[in-house]
């Protein structure tokens, strides 16, 4: 077997999914998860830097991130009946309760929020103020390509609730692990440190 990482496949700008095709790298399925993907790698970024307590569940986050990538890559249209993929872990109701409950959880730690973040303070928050808004990017994304396409409305879902939970959390690391949050009036005329 070959340590080749290039395969010269890709070279006429198609690449192949999990469920066989081969499709345009610029068709929204793979918009929708080289989105994902990305927002995965930036979690990584956060999780190096943040608390042992988020990191820990920014691992549980990217290990899910994975699974919706692969629902993502499927067209379940082109499988056989029997096709092993059709039973490939889906994400679930319970998985966007998870995060409900986590962002609870936190905002219950935190003082209550009345003007807009500023994004910053602790490398860990600042980071996760990227990730939120790569993931927005990423529901963008997804919703684009279920235009098109059937997308398990779970997984809409999740990606909705993810980017709430990563505000949640860069504002939990501002406040455990820097000086709080740095906000400002919503008619953006006043600057203030912790609200």
């Amino acid at each position: 077997m070959s340590k080749r990482i290039y395969t010269r496949a890709g070279d006429k700008g198609k690449t192949g999914i999990l469920s066989g095709e081969r499709i345009d790298k610029a068709d929204p399925r793979v918009e929708a998860y080289g989105t994902v993907d990305e927002l995965g790698t930036f979690l990584g970024v956060a999780k190096v830097y943040s608390s042992k307590r988020i990191a820990e569940y920014l691992h549980i986050i990217q290990k899910k991130l994975f699974l919706i990538n692969s629902e993502l890559a499927t067209n379940l249209d082109s499988l056989e009946p029997d096709s092993p993929l059709r039973n490939l872990e889906r994400v679930a109701s319970s998985d966007v309760e998870f995060l409900e409950k986590l962002a609870d959880e936190l905002s219950e730690e935190l003082p209550l929020l009345t003007n807009f973040v500023i994004p910053g303070g602790t490398i860990s928050s600042a980071s996760l103020h990227v990730c939120r808004t790569v993931c927005r990017r990423a529901e963008r994304r997804i919703i684009d390509f279920a235009k098109s396409c059937p997308v398990n409305e779970e997984l809409i879902r999740y990606i909705n609730r993810l980017s709430d939970l990563l505000f949640v959390m860069s504002r939990y690391e501002n406040i455990e692990e820097g000086d709080g949050d740095q906000v400002i009036s919503s008619d953006g005329t006043r600057i203030m440190t912790k609200d």
